[in-house]
């Protein structure tokens, strides 16, 4: 791993052990020593380097939310009267535990949420009693997804 211009360059090596690591984050290093071809202590050092980059961000366990019941997935785009009210939207939001993202944006809309509801009905209640009750909400504009048709990371 080299860094050139604030960005960084991986190498061959690298690629294999994210690639390794993001089709199953639980793979262990000496699995990965095994596939890549060299000890598991190298691909430890080298998994050191990528973290303290900060490429590598932490792993996780994904959850399936529909096995919870959650089956309603939407994106709201709101409106906020004024700029200035955009950080205090966000805190109220993030109390909010159906919103799983939180974007600003371009365009007309201030912020951009996805959240998960357990259908169309808790989905009119989040909207009516959580977030177009937030002070500085002028209104929203919501999508319903039907389906995900992709979810994927960057290519490596």
């Amino acid at each position: 791993m080299k860094t050139q211009n604030n960005n960084i360059i991986i190498d061959g090596i690298d690629k294999k052990i994210l690639r390794a690591l993001m089709a199953d984050a639980r793979t262990s290093v000496l699995e990965i020593a095994r596939q890549v071809g060299i000890s598991g202590a190298a691909i430890h050092q080298r998994l050191r380097k990528l973290e303290k980059s900060g490429l590598i961000s932490g792993s996780k366990v994904v959850i399936n939310p529909k096995v919870l019941g959650y089956s309603t997935m939407a994106f709201i785009g709101i409106y906020l009267d004024k700029a200035m009210s955009n950080p205090e939207a966000v805190k109220l939001l993030k109390k909010i535990p159906e919103v799983i993202e939180c974007h600003y944006t371009t365009g007309n809309w201030s912020i951009l949420i996805k959240i998960l509801c357990k259908d169309n009905e808790h989905l009119m209640h989040l909207l009516n009693n959580d977030i177009q009750s937030i002070e500085g909400v002028s209104r929203t504009e919501t999508f319903i997804s039907l389906d995900q048709q992709i979810e994927r990371q960057i290519k490596i």
